[in-house]
């Protein structure tokens, strides 16, 4: 079982490097190469998991070398978990890629570089779940932030080299960051080793523990888009192409949000940032759902309240028990599948029509009824509507906050409840306009052309703006997966207090990791 451990990383790895010397040729190959190598990811991220659920935190030491000398990769409840949504994710991603690709004949020369960088993005997300030392991780957020550099300014189009350069200039100050930490830390305590440095973080002197919590807070919340650091995510995420942008919002802010939980529950337990944490939690969700509320463009609102919801994360965490981890687990999973699908959507509304401007679009339920429904489940889903797993997330927070019973959880309470209420007001906002209500001028004089059968050139100009069936496939599997958590809620939310609990006993990774080494 140990030796499946680091597949998730290497499978993705040795795919983009055959891809590359393919090279443009051999294009069915390609397809076929991604998807198998996504496919098996999406296999052994469910045999680790059940292994990690009934047996314990499974470790592998890189090379042989036993912790601390080597780097372990430690696959837990949590980590495991994150690896199914994850693979599941870019699973999907790939197969709407793909039919996108061929349908725009982009499958020769761009599409082999394209899907080279997504296998190594997808490997650092991996890299990033597994890793038990703090070098490790920092190579796995260089990994996926390289093939993300590619992917968000792919096709070289102004804006998106401009997005680019934000994106770019924000990963490499994180990055910059990142080192230093490292080097107070392994300067401070001799290691990097996540499990000796639970250990040896308690005899440090309050003032440098403090320091190096906040140094790698910082970095991991730029990661994360936690407010402050959130205003570059907006401006960068909605020029890439639909299945870039997708998966940036479903999985690439998690993997800080993820790296944020690792911290404050192994290595600084109780610390004294959890007021910070809250505080951020509380600004987050409501500054960003008030940017999405003025938005008139389907991307940057649906970019706004992935902002917001980063706050609910960061809520969970910042209480410190294991409930408040537990719901911040169980959000994680719900909104990465959710968002993702979101975004997939927006890129066949776009395909459909030419733009994503609710200023411009209008009467899609009867243009694109299927469009419509696969619009309107996740939005509701985002939104927190009864039964779904948006709501039962959120349930768990503020259950979670409730018991806490403090004046600044009360107050994020509150706060949950107003973004929810935001974030439906945003959603249902941009239902109506796109959706619902007639069409403009311009786009209905458009449609009067569309919906007319008196010529086959006419018939040819209704096919080409039709998504084809794989993309809209894609979209429908991200949609019921999301679904399925309601019906699963019981398990999922077992499950997700299992790996809470076990977060925050950190005896079973330190034991595990410890044990690795005799």
């Amino acid at each position: 079982m140990q030796a499946l451990i680091p597949a998730p990383v290497l499978l993705p790895l040795l795919a983009a490097a055959l891809k590359l010397a393919i090279g443009g040729r051999l294009r069915r190959l390609h397809a076929l190469i991604s998807l198998a190598t996504l496919g098996a990811m999406v296999v052994i991220s469910l045999i680790l998991l059940v292994a990690a659920d009934r047996g314990g935190p499974l470790v592998a030491c890189v090379g042989g070398w036993p912790a601390p000398t080597g780097i372990c990769l430690v696959a837990d409840r949590l980590s495991t978990l994150m690896l199914v949504v994850s693979s599941a994710v870019t699973f999907c991603v790939m197969l709407y890629s793909l039919a996108n690709a061929y349908a725009d004949q982009e499958h020769l020369a761009p599409m082999a570089i394209f899907h080279p960088a997504y296998l190594i993005m997808v490997a650092g997300v991996a890299d990033a779940f597994l890793s038990g030392d703090l070098f490790n991780l920092f190579v796995a957020f260089e990994m996926l932030l390289g093939g993300s550099y590619v992917l968000l300014t792919f096709g070289g189009t102004l804006p998106r080299i401009r997005a680019g350069a934000t994106y770019t200039v924000m990963g490499l100050a994180s990055s910059m960051l990142f080192l230093i930490a490292l080097a107070i830390t392994y300067a401070s305590t001799g290691t990097l080793s996540m499990a000796q440095l639970a250990e040896r973080f308690a005899g440090l002197p309050q003032h440098l523990k403090l320091l190096v919590e906040l140094t790698l807070l910082l970095v991991f919340a730029i990661k994360a888009a936690v407010f402050p650091m959130s205003a570059w995510l907006p401006d960068s995420y909605p020029t890439a192409p639909a299945p870039a942008t997708a998966v940036f919002a479903g999985l690439l802010t998690k993997v800080g949000i993820y790296s944020i939980i690792r911290l404050e529950a192994l290595l600084f337990p109780g610390g004294p940032v959890s007021t910070i944490l809250m505080w951020a939690a509380l600004l987050t969700m409501l500054i960003g759902v008030a940017g999405a509320v003025a938005q008139t463009d389907i991307k940057r609102m649906l970019s706004f309240t992935l902002v917001s919801h980063i706050g609910y994360m960061v809520y969970g965490v910042a209480l410190s028990s294991i409930a408040g981890m537990a719901g911040a687990v169980m959000y994680v999973v719900h909104h990465i599948t959710v968002q993702t699908s979101l975004f997939l959507v927006t890129g066949l509304i776009e395909r459909r029509t030419g733009t994503t401007s609710v200023d411009r679009l209008g009467g899609l339920m009867r243009l694109a009824p299927l469009i419509a429904v696969l619009f309107f489940i996740p939005a509701m889903n985002l939104s927190g509507i009864p039964p779904m797993s948006g709501f039962l997330g959120k349930l768990l927070l503020v259950q979670a906050g409730l018991a806490d019973g403090g004046p600044l959880a009360l107050t994020l309470v509150a706060g949950s409840l107003v973004t929810s209420l935001l974030t439906l007001y945003a959603v249902a906002k941009t239902w109506g306009k796109a959706f619902w209500r007639s069409p403009p001028a311009a786009y209905g004089a458009e449609e009067t052309v569309l919906d007319s059968e008196e010529s086959s050139e006419e018939d040819a100009i209704r096919t080409t703006v039709l998504p084809p069936w794989p993309m809209v496939a894609a979209t429908a599997a991200l949609v019921v997966l999301a679904l399925s958590y309601t019906v699963l809620a019981g398990p999922l939310s077992a499950l997700a207090g299992r790996a809470a609990g076990e977060l925050m006993a950190r005896q079973p990774y330190l034991e595990a990791v410890s044990g690795s080494g005799r």
